[in-house]
């Protein structure tokens, strides 16, 4: 028969019944050390422990040696065999460690051949749970100091961000302007911006990148970097892009097509003449549509459609032009404030969001409380929010004006 690789330990004080199982065992193409005692057989443990154990002793020898075999993590099964006269005698040497039982003088081979097969198969069992274990927690280490990684990465990412954005509670050409953004996760796909073009022009833009994570918080640092070429394009008189809302779309459209991400986004920019009063915007899919407030007590969303950003070779948007005859209050809002309104359905989300602009929640503070943003731990989404306070006009400038024909859009262009 062909040698086989596992190593047997013989234990036996009687030399005859050892031999013969010695010889047995050989014959069957195990390796086999045979000794007397407990003592002759330490040097082997030592050396390589063997993967099965025959032993004829007594049962509180049997009980210390799997005691000491189990401490060391290793499984190493252990056969007695004794000239046992009851039952009683098996009983006490299996509860004291031993797997299984042969009884002395070994007549049926074919009862050896039996015991080894049950027992080499919960060896490999033993062997292969150990080693999936190992491998597991091995995969565990990995995973958590990927994880670690991560996180720290993450956390990096999300300071980026945060430098990335505008300073809250700002003034621009006689507008008050401040901001809120709370992401989901770590980084957020939601990105917003605001900035004095000139003495009398002022862009405001709020952004929605399409998933979550990573990819989304790469095309916000997309944007600021867009952003900001544009605005350096206009003092060298290069390009006038950044002028015209709808042409600020197209850039950021070309931009992502050229990145091939895959990302889209849903964008409102909007651009705020003070002289003119005059706010002049286009939509890429934004929703909800941005809240303006008058002094009047007039709440409305405003109006407008256009395709997302991102997705089409030569789309087209409208721009749109409202007159602002008297002092307003803007909102932006991403769609992941609607997440957190409680109303059953979407018109009574769009209603309570009115309800509360109108109702006097005129600052970032107020709607942030209105809607238990700060106490919200775990947020279903990005939430971003800016707000647009116009303090430069008196009473006396609303003489003979009506707000409520002043706030219907004047048309696209």
């Amino acid at each position: 028969m062909a040698a086989r690789t596992e190593r047997i330990l013989i234990i036996d004080p009687d030399e005859s019944a050892r031999g013969e199982l010695d010889r047995y065992l050989v014959s069957r193409g195990f390796y086999v050390h045979g000794y007397g005692s407990i003592s002759d057989a330490r040097q082997l443990f030592d050396d390589r422990p063997p993967d099965v154990i025959f032993a004829d002793l007594p049962p509180s020898t049997i009980r210390e040696l799997t005691t000491c075999l189990r401490s060391d993590g290793a499984f190493i099964p252990l056969i007695a065999c004794s000239h046992a006269t009851d039952a009683a005698e098996v009983i006490e040497v299996l509860r004291a460690g031993a797997v299984d039982f042969i009884l002395k003088p070994v007549t049926d081979r074919s009862m050896v051949e039996d015991v080894l097969g049950r027992i080499f198969d919960r060896v490999r069992v033993h062997r292969l749970n150990q080693l999936y274990r190992q491998e597991l927690e091995e995969a565990n280490t990995d995973l958590r100091e990927g994880i670690s990684e991560l996180r720290a990465d993450q956390r990096a990412g999300r300071k980026v961000q945060l430098k990335m954005l505008p300073d809250h509670q700002v003034m621009l050409n006689g507008l008050a302007i401040d901001h809120l953004i709370k992401p989901s996760l770590f980084l957020s796909g939601d990105f917003l911006d605001y900035f004095r073009i000139s003495e009398d022009l002022t862009l405001v833009y709020i952004a929605d990148v399409s998933g979550h994570g990573a990819s989304s918080a790469f095309v916000t640092v997309l944007l600021k970097n867009l952003t900001n070429r544009l605005q350096r394009n206009l003092r060298r008189g290069s390009s006038d892009d950044i002028l015209y809302p709808e042409r600020f779309l197209q850039r950021i459209n070309s931009e992502l097509l050229d990145t091939g991400l895959g990302k889209h986004v849903t964008v409102f920019v909007g651009l705020i003449s003070s002289s003119a009063r005059t706010l002049r915007y286009a939509v890429g899919a934004h929703f909800p549509m941005p809240v303006i407030s008058f002094r009047d007590g007039e709440t409305r969303f405003l109006e407008g459609s256009g395709l997302p950003v991102g997705l089409f070779e030569e789309p087209e948007w409208e721009e749109y032009e409202i007159p602002l005859p008297g002092p307003f209050h803007l909102f932006l809002f991403s769609d992941g404030i609607l997440e957190v309104l409680k109303a059953e359905n979407l018109d009574k989300k769009e209603q309570q969001l009115l309800e509360l602009v109108s109702g006097g929640r005129h600052t970032i503070a107020s709607l942030s409380e209105a809607l238990h943003l700060e106490g919200t731990a775990e947020l279903p989404d990005d939430i971003a929010i800016v707000s647009v306070s116009d303090i430069t006009v008196t009473d006396s400038d609303l003489h003979g004006v009506s707000v409520t024909d002043a706030g219907k859009p004047a048309g696209a262009r």
